[in-house]
């Protein structure tokens, strides 16, 4: 079995690789093609944890691989991540264990990588704005990730201590050479964005209504049981696309609770998905049509996104030579 290191993972996929292989599981997600459970977890109910299990079958890619992530909210402001995570290939032929690999930094390339692909196919071409909500780690990927699908002008990243907001903004600003600042609110981040990415783990919604303009599209990854990240108004409002419907609609630790809570309350019905992120790859549903409209990306995370980035590490590490075998024997 191949071990990869989370820096040698890091090292080996390419974001701009990643989201091409995206655009092809999520088709062929939507099209019935990839076996995906539904995620389940054991809750650490006195740490407000989860330990979820993804298993997933990616033909296409020849993917076969299961995730072990752990979700800890309470890790947020200290020297741990919230999501932690190590993902297992094995041959899709035999069954075979292959490698076991870092997924902690797939989890979050992979998660942005989803949001640059709903960038691409949700916002309006012209976008040249971005809101960046929250300041940890997929605050970071996503502006790593969903500006190589924009020509943008401006970044305004906001959070709940300003001071990081603003330390984030320089880091931006310096990596990508694009003009990025410190906003003293998530209204003042959101008020005339072209797209915006929500990241955060707020229980109250940092995106609301009356503070979006006409036309933007809004990412949103943030996964609670209860409540969440955007407000009812914006849901009801918007262009909701998701990566299944089946998964966001399904029970915590998988569904989002952004959408779970309307519908539950009676302010939308299921219906209201217009479509799944496969489909607007494959065409048979139909993304914005018109300037005005706000859409909404709404992201849970999905096995076959885990399976689609492990591929990509795998072959990439045979190709450099990189990792370390390890013989688990025969038994």
């Amino acid at each position: 079995m191949l071990i990869l290191s989370r820096s040698e993972v890091e090292r080996l996929l390419d974001l701009d690789a990643l989201v091409e292989a995206l655009a092809a599981a999520m088709a062929e997600l939507s099209a019935g093609a990839a076996s995906m459970p539904a995620r389940t977890g054991a809750i650490v109910e006195e740490r407000d944890g989860v330990l979820g299990v993804m298993p997933a079958y990616l033909p296409g890619a020849g993917a076969l691989t299961t995730k072990l992530v752990s979700l800890f909210p309470r890790n947020a402001g200290t020297s741990l991540p919230t999501h932690q995570a190590v993902i297992a290939a094995f041959d899709a032929t035999s069954g075979q264990p292959l490698a076991l690999m870092d997924g902690t930094y797939i989890t979050a390339a992979r998660t942005a990588a989803g949001s640059a692909l709903a960038t691409r196919l949700l916002a309006r071409p012209e976008s040249a704005v971005m809101a960046v909500l929250g300041t940890g780690v997929q605050a970071r990927a996503h502006a790593a990730a969903v500006p190589r699908m924009l020509s943008l002008r401006e970044i305004r990243v906001a959070g709940r201590d300003p001071e990081k907001a603003a330390a984030l903004a320089r880091e931006i600003s310096d990596q990508l050479g694009v003009a990025a600042s410190g906003a003293a609110s998530y209204a003042e981040a959101l008020d005339g964005a072209d797209v915006v990415c929500a990241t955060t783990h707020s229980l109250d919604p940092v995106v609301r209504r009356e503070w979006l303009s006409p036309g933007v599209h809004v990412n949103s990854v943030g996964h609670q049981a209860e409540g969440g990240e955007v407000d009812a108004a914006t849901v009801a409002d918007a262009v909701v696309v998701v990566e299944s419907r089946a998964s966001a609609l399904a029970p915590y630790p998988a569904g989002a609770g952004d959408l779970v809570g309307p519908i539950r309350d009676g302010v939308i019905g299921e219906e209201h998905i217009h479509a799944e992120v496969g489909e607007l790859v494959s065409g048979t549903r139909p993304g914005r049509t018109s300037p005005d409209q706000i859409t909404l990306y709404k992201s849970v995370g999905v096995a076959v996104q885990d399976a689609a980035a492990a591929a990509l590490v795998l072959s990439a590490a045979r190709s450099a030579g990189a990792g370390t075998e390890v013989d688990l024997g025969t038994g």
